[in-house]
């Protein structure tokens, strides 16, 4: 399962407001009733939690860290152990490849690293109160990570605070994310013969690099097999992953706050047409990979609440910027992730 990489608002901070459920119908009757308080006048810097923000990120280490030195299939030596009643099998999978468990976990931690300071330091710049990241480690699944979590006051940021907040993640993601994927592919060998596993798609942006850089036995539309992967690659599809999905316009995803602050209330129609058109794509190719997401989605709700004020312009450079950033999805996300072979 895939992970996310957001902001969100409010998370573990207190709040007159839902804010995260509210609907269109009852956006107008919040708009009217949101404090009005001036920044300058909330406590800075905030109260933040600090240990468990700590401990997350270094679980996250540690399951970055144990599905890479298990090459991606974080659950083999765990079965051969519970089989054979004695886990050398881990003790062996980890002397073998510690080395590919160490650099998948710097590098994949850096993209979400960056990612969350990209909206961090947003935060602290408009002096927006918000929490440090949560990193969600998760040792078993392929990625070894569910992405992390910014909380913050949303309410107390305005149009053009929320724009610059919830883009600035992405971009800074980015930033690593496109190096590592270059670095990446030039490391593949694709001539490998692909055994039984997991394979995964690589989105729009890595065909076209795969392509440009002309990577001997790369065919067009094939996915890239558990034993043909290397840490830099993986790393930068996981990247490319989490910020594609996180583009994505619904909800209080990084798409969300962009939609939400280039269209008003017209990006809660955007984001229920996506999430219908996203199980009606899992449906059609009977690929549910993305379930859980979606239901998480669905839970946090797919209309964004109003900023404290929505009238603030964003300007030309803005719009031009927020209406590129809606093509990250399409070159960042692979819509049909994994593919299994037996």
């Amino acid at each position: 399962m895939a992970g996310f990489t957001a902001f969100v608002y409010p998370f573990n901070m207190s709040s007159n407001h839902d804010e995260s459920t509210s609907t269109p119908s009852s956006a107008d009757a919040q708009q009217q009733t949101l404090p009005r308080r001036r920044l300058a006048e909330v406590r800075w810097p905030p109260r933040r939690r600090v240990l468990l923000p700590i401990i997350l990120f270094f679980l996250t280490c540690l399951s970055t860290f144990w599905v890479g030195a298990n090459l991606w299939l974080p659950t083999q030596s765990l079965e051969s152990a519970a089989v054979a009643g004695n886990f050398m099998s881990v003790r062996q999978a980890i002397i073998a490849h510690w080395p590919e468990g160490l650099v998948y976990m710097l590098a994949v931690l850096t993209i979400l690293m960056l990612h969350e300071m990209g909206h961090f330091i947003a935060t602290i710049y408009y002096r927006v109160p918000a929490s440090f990241p949560f990193f969600l480690p998760f040792p078993f699944n392929p990625i070894g990570t569910l992405g992390a979590v910014i909380g913050m006051h949303g309410n107390l940021a305005d149009r053009k605070q929320i724009f610059d907040i919830g883009i600035a993640g992405p971009l800074a993601g980015l930033v690593a994310a496109v190096p590592l994927t270059f670095v990446g592919i030039a490391q593949l060998d694709l001539t490998t013969q692909p055994l039984s596993g997991i394979g995964i798609r690589m989105p729009l942006l890595m065909h076209l690099i795969a392509s440009w850089m002309q990577i001997e036995g790369y065919v067009p539309g094939e996915p890239v097999w558990i034993n043909q992967l290397n840490p830099i690659f993986i790393a930068a599809w996981v990247g490319l992953l989490i910020t594609g999905l996180n583009m994505m316009p619904v909800g209080q995803l990084d798409g969300g706050h962009v939609t939400y602050t280039l269209f008003g209330k017209a990006a809660h129609w955007i984001a229920r047409l996506t999430i219908m058109l996203a199980i009606a794509f899992m449906v059609y190719h009977q690929s549910y990979i993305l379930i859980i997401m979606v239901v998480l989605v669905l839970l946090v709700g797919t209309s964004h609440p109003p900023t404290r004020d929505d009238s603030v312009p964003l300007g030309p450079f803005r719009w031009l910027l927020g209406l590129a950033s809606l093509s990250i999805p399409v070159l960042c996300f692979p819509p049909l992730v994994f593919e299994l072979i037996y």
